[in-house]
C-alpha cells in the first residue's frame, strides 16, 4: 500500500466508499539535488539525481481516471500513497490534474506545511478513551516478535502466510517509475527516484532485527524494457540480489508487478497485447527465480485489477460490473497457470499472493470475485487497509471528507472489526489466508501520535487475530518524508521504538 506512490485503494466512510488518490492530495516530499554513493558486493555505485527529476510529483493514475475522480470526488489511494512519499507524473497525467475540478499542485513541489485550521487538536484523550473498551488492552510485558517456524517445503500456504508474522514493504523503490529518469544511469537510477538510498545488504538485516518476518517488494518490471518485453537483465538481477539478502536474513519475500508505469489501464481496449506483456513478464520472473525456494511469494498484480472505468465505474456503477470482475478473474487465473506451468519445480510448488478487486475487502467479497483454480491449492489472498482515508491518507480537507487527527472511536472499531470479519467469513473460513499486503497512517505530522498507534496496533491485531499477515506500507526515511517513514534506511532502525514494540504486543499468535 499508486502513492505508493502507487495505490488505488477504495475507502468505506459512513458506508459510502470513495477512491482517494494521493495523486491529487498528496506533494512529492523531495527536492534538491542529492548525490550519493555505494558499493554493491564489490560493484561501486554513483548516483547523481538531477533537480528536474526530484521537483516532480509522481502520480500513477490515468488522465482518465483522474478528470473523473476529480469530478466525482474520488482519489485514487495508489497514486496518493506513492505522491505522499515522493514520485513523479507524466505530461499526460498533469495536464489531466491541471484541468480536473479538484486542484492540485504540479510541477513545482512545496515542503508540506500544516494550515493553522488543520493542526491536530489535543483530543486523542477522547478516543483512546473510547477505544479502550472496544479492544483488549495490550500486555505491559514486552515481547518479542512472534519466533517463526523453520521452513519446509511441505508447510501449507495458511502455515506460511501464518508464519511470516509482521510484515513490512520496501516501497518507493524498486516500483519507482517515470519518463523524467534518466535512463543511462541504469537501475540505481530508478532505484532512487524516489527518495530511497540504494540498498544494502545492512538495511535488509535491519528490518530482521526489528522483528519483521515477511518483505514485501514491490517492482516495476518495465523500466529498462526492451520492445519485445525482455525485463533489463541488470533489473532482474538487483531485485533477485535483494531477494537473496531477505531471504538469509530470515525472512520471507513477496516480489509483485506493481502500477509499473499504468499500462495496466490499457487491458480493457488492448487486452490481446496487455496479456502478452503480462505473460512474458511472468514467464521470466518464472525463470529468474527458478532456484528460490517457497520462502519467495509470487504475488500477481498491485491495485489495478477492477480499475477500468470504461468497463465499470465503482462508484457510480456505471458499466458492465461483470465483465470488470471477469477480466481480473482471467489475469488471476493467467497468473497462475504460468507459473505452475514452469518446467521448474520451486514454482510449481511455489506460494502465490492473488490480488483482490482493487484489494478493496468490500468488492473483493463479492459473490464475482473468483480465486483461480490451483492444482497445487496453495494460493492466499491480498487486499489493502486504509479505512478510513480521512485519517490513513488525506493531507488536507476535501469536499468529500476533512482531515481527523484522530481515530479509536467505537464507531471506527466497529468499521475495522467489521471488514476484517468479511475476509475471515469469505476467505479465512474457507481456507483460503489472507495477506494485507499493505496499510499504513500517511502525513502522520497531522495525526495524533496516540491515535496513529492505535490504529497500526488494532488493524494488526483484528488481523492477526485470523491468522493474516498485516504489511505496514513503508517508505525511505528523510527529512522530507518523516510523516510517512516508519523505518530509517540510514540508521536501519525503526523510527519510533515505542511503536515497534506495541505493534509486537498486538500481535496475536
Amino acid at each position: 500500500m499508486k502513492l505508493k506512490i502507487h495505490i488505488e485503494k477504495e475507502i468505506n466512510m459512513n458506508n459510502k466508499k470513495v477512491l482517494v488518490s494521493l495523486g491529487l492530495t498528496f506533494l512529492l516530499l523531495c527536492s534538491g539535488c542529492a548525490s550519493e554513493s555505494a558499493s554493491l558486493e564489490g560493484i561501486d555505485i554513483v548516483y547523481t539525481q538531477t533537480e528536474q527529476a526530484a521537483q516532480t510529483i509522481h502520480t500513477e493514475d490515468t488522465a482518465a481516471q483522474i478528470d473523473n475522480d476529480a469530478a466525482t470526488g474520488n482519489i485514487t489511494t495508489d497514486s496518493a500513497k506513492e505522491t505522499a512519499s515522493g514520485g513523479s507524473a507524466t505530461a499526460a497525467t498533469v495536464s489531466a490534474v491541471e484541468s480536473a475540478a479538484v486542484p492540485m499542485t504540479t510541477a513545482s513541489p512545496v515542503k508540506h506545511t500544516t494550515p493553522a485550521s488543520n493542526k491536530p487538536k489535543a483530543t486523542a484523550a477522547a478516543a483512546t478513551a473510547a477505544a479502550t473498551a472496544a479492544v483488549t488492552t495490550t500486555t505491559t510485558t514486552p515481547k518479542e516478535a512472534p519466533a517463526p517456524l523453520k521452513y519446509s517445503d511441505d508447510m501449507t500456504t495458511v502455515q506460511v502466510v501464518k508464519n511470516m508474522g509482521l510484515g513490512i514493504n520496501l516501497g518507493n523503490t524498486f516500483e519507482a517509475c517515470g519518463d523524467w529518469i534518466n535512463k543511462d544511469l541504469g537501475v540505481k537510477a530508478y532505484e532512487t527516484a524516489w527518495g530511497s538510498p540504494i540498498i544494502t545488504k545492512q538495511i535488509i538485516e535491519g528490518y530482521a532485527k526489528c522483528g519483521f518476518g515477511a518483505l514485501r517488494i514491490p517492482v516495476a518490471w518495465s523500466n529498462l524494457m526492451s520492445e519485445d518485453y525482455t525485463i533489463s537483465q541488470e533489473l532482474m538481477n538487483r531485485v533477485k540480489q535483494v531477494t537473496q539478502w531477505t531471504v538469509d536474513s530470515g525472512m520471507y519475500a513477496i516480489v509483485n508487478i506493481h502500477w509499473d508505469g499504468g499500462w495496466w489501464g490499457k487491458f480493457p481496449d488492448d487486452k490481446a497485447n496487455c496479456m502478452k506483456k503480462y505473460t512474458r513478464v511472468w514467464e521470466q520472473i518464472c525463470e529468474g527465480f527458478k532456484d528460490f525456494d517457497g520462502r519467495v511469494v509470487f504475488e500477481s498484480l498491485n491495485e489495478e485489477g477492477g480499475s477500468w472505468e470504461k468497463l465499470w465505474n465503482r462508484y457510480t456503477n456505471v458499466g458492465d460490473k461483470e465483465a470488470s470482475y471477469k477480466l481480473l478473474n482471467e489475469i488471476n487465473q493467467k497468473f497462475v497457470d504460468i507459473v505452475r506451468g514452469s518446467r521448474y519445480d520451486n514454482n510449481k510448488n511455489r506460494h502465490l499472493l492473488i490480488a483482490g478487486f482493487c484489494t478493496d475487502i468490500g468488492q473483493t467479497c463479492d459473490e464475482l470475485y473468483k480465486m483461480p483454480s490451483d492444482p497445487k491449492s496453495r494460493c492466499a489472498i491480498s487486499v489493502h487497509y486504509y479505512t478510513p482515508a480521512t485519517f490513513a491518507l488525506i493531507d488536507k480537507d476535501e469536499p468529500w471528507g476533512k482531515v481527523r487527527a484522530t481515530w479509536g472511536t467505537e464507531e471506527d472499531m466497529r468499521e475495522l472489526v467489521n471488514n476484517m470479519q468479511k475476509m475471515k467469513e469469505r476467505f479465512v473460513d474457507k481456507g483460503v489466508p489472507v495477506i494485507i499486503g499493505e496499510y499504513s497512517v500517511c502525513a502522520k505530522k497531522l495525526r495524533e501520535r496516540d491515535s496513529v498507534h492505535l490504529y497500526i496496533t488494532s488493524v494488526i491485531r483484528e488481523a492477526t487475530k485470523w491468522g493474516m499477515c498485516p504489511v505496514l506500507w513503508d517508505v525511505a526515511h528523510g527529512e522530507e518524508n518523516i510523516e510517512n517513514g516508519y523505518y530509517d534506511r540510514n540508521t536501519c532502525k525503526f523510527l519510533d521504538p515505542e511503536l515497534l514494540q506495541k505493534m509486537k504486543d498486538a500481535y496475536v499468535k
